[in-house]
């Protein structure tokens, strides 16, 4: 369907507006910096098959960039929510500590006796490790920790800047610790200091469960003859952050598929290591899990497909996506679950759809949200005005085009001037960020969500997690504080 001429023209005004922000925001840089940051922002042409902006590059040294380190996206993303292992921080105490259970990743088990996920451990460097190595310091860590929590499976080493520069042998320690404690022990080199942001840590975790993990899983499939059922799939890169891998296995069980391992989120070593003999990889997080699930394409013959559990819309799609891989059998009841469901979601959107119908959101989140989240608020009748990633790559971008319409800001590693003078201009009802962005449009007195661990609410994914999602983009705009204080545009002058 065409539409009136009235509505392509103001799109055209808002995209050339919207350029011309740009070039506004960039004029307080220094000439080189203005140069660098222009090709990461832009607006998004509809037609186009990618947002148009550069990605995955260094920052510009001396912005107030909200990305993070290598060590962040192993440590804190990809390996710390596995929950039956042991994975030391190994360096000074700092990065340990501020990666200590800040994303919510919910898991079942008993804390200190067979789950360790809210637990720290560190190998707490000092000046003398720096001069005289910290192997045999690491080495005595393992064997203690086991001696202390002996139902733990295994360990990860997260290596923290200083092993790098130092040059220890952490992967010779593994070996060794590995055969003296009769555990899994993998070496993971993420030192802060590799790539541009977290993004090259999720690789660099997923080269590790290829290299130290795949390997065992291989050789005791053998050994067993372990044989799977034609319905097994695997969850990949949900972090259960509220519980959203809780609500996304429901549905794919209901469907009558059976989730064999789901990991991070609430997963084990034993899951990682029987994902290899799955029929089917669902990925929910692409950007930090499609390494290993490629490897695992290329080596296994198991294929993986992106699926997106956030809103009805896409929930539907999604599973109708699934199902299409599967028999006839799975296709049915995929279908009855949707209808199962339907009810449900009318009761959310005829409850909500009147209090948040032409809302504007902009969004600036890591991972998949800036794309994956959007469908749940068009589910709602709200407006997507802008959005962004921390870490995002090229493809990335080219996915996101789909979910985006024209006209939209878009914004690549954005700074903290950027966003803020973005916000003013555009004058957006909510925004949907991070924890390094919540305070300061709080005290703007602007509506805000935190979409990293979405505020200690949750989950958000699934037909459940729509009403949880629904309720609280409700409870962030029409909260009677903002009558109280107002957004600085809305004060009179």
């Amino acid at each position: 369907m065409t539409p009136p001429e009235n509505t392509t023209l103001e799109q055209a005004t808002t995209t050339v507006d919207k350029k011309a922000l740009i070039k506004e925001v960039l004029e307080v840089y220094p000439d080189k910096a203005k140069k660098k940051r222009e090709k990461h922002l832009n607006v998004y042409e509809e037609g186009k098959s990618d947002c148009g902006v550069k990605s995955n590059i260094k920052s510009v040294p001396g912005s107030m960039t909200t990305r993070g380190c290598a060590y962040a996206g192993s440590k804190g993303v990809v390996w710390g929510p596995i929950k039956d292992m042991i994975h030391i921080s190994h360096g000074p105490v700092g990065c340990g500590y501020y990666s200590w259970s800040g994303r919510r990743n919910y898991y079942i088990g008993t804390t200190g006796i067979d789950t360790f996920g809210t637990m720290q451990f560190t190998s707490d460097f000092q000046e003398r490790d720096i001069v005289f190595g910290g192997d045999k310091k690491l080495a005595k860590l393992i064997t203690e920790l086991d001696e202390l929590f002996p139902l733990n499976r295994g360990v990860s080493i997260q290596s923290e800047c200083p092993i790098g520069l130092i040059g220890d042998d952490i992967e010779a320690v593994a070996k060794k610790a590995a055969k003296e404690i009769g555990k899994t022990v993998v070496p993971v080199r993420c030192e802060g200091f590799r790539g541009v942001s977290q993004s090259l840590g999720h690789h660099i975790a997923n080269d590790s469960i290829r290299d130290w993990v795949f390997p065992q899983a291989d050789k005791k499939k053998k050994e067993l003859g372990i044989e799977g059922t034609p319905y097994d799939v695997a969850i990949i890169g949900d972090y259960n952050i509220g519980g959203d891998a809780w609500s996304s296995r429901i549905l794919l069980e209901e469907i009558g598929l059976r989730v064999v391992a789901q990991w991070s989120g609430d997963g084990t070593l034993h899951e990682m290591m029987m994902t290899p003999t799955v029929k089917l990889n669902l990925v929910h997080c692409y950007r930090s899990m499609n390494y290993i699930s490629r490897h695992m394409e290329e080596a296994y013959g198991i294929p993986w497909l992106e699926y997106n559990f956030f809103g009805p819309t896409k929930i539907a799609e999604s599973l109708r996506e699934i199902a299409s891989k599967f028999d006839e059998t799975i296709q049915q009841k995929a279908e009855e679950v949707i209808a199962k469901y339907q009810a449900q979601c009318d009761a959310v959107i005829k409850k909500y759809l009147p209090r948040l119908e032409g809302k504007t959101v902009a969004l600036m989140v890591g991972g998949l949200r800036p794309r994956h989240v959007v469908p749940a608020f068009y589910d709602l009748g709200m407006k997507l005005i802008g959005t962004g990633y921390e870490f995002g790559h090229g493809d990335d971008y080219k996915r996101t085009t789909h979910y985006i319409e024209n006209g939209t800001l878009i914004y690549d590693d954005v700074s903290a001037f950027e966003f803020e003078q973005f916000v003013k201009e555009l004058k957006p009802d909510l925004i949907a960020s991070g924890i390094k962005e919540k305070y300061v449009f709080q005290k703007m007195a602007l509506p805000f969500r935190q979409m990293h661990s979405w505020d200690y609410s949750g989950p958000y994914h699934g037909y459940d997690g729509f009403a949880i999602f629904a309720r609280d983009m409700d409870l962030a705009l029409n909260s009677p504080t903002w009558s109280l204080i107002g957004a600085p545009w809305k004060k009179e002058s």
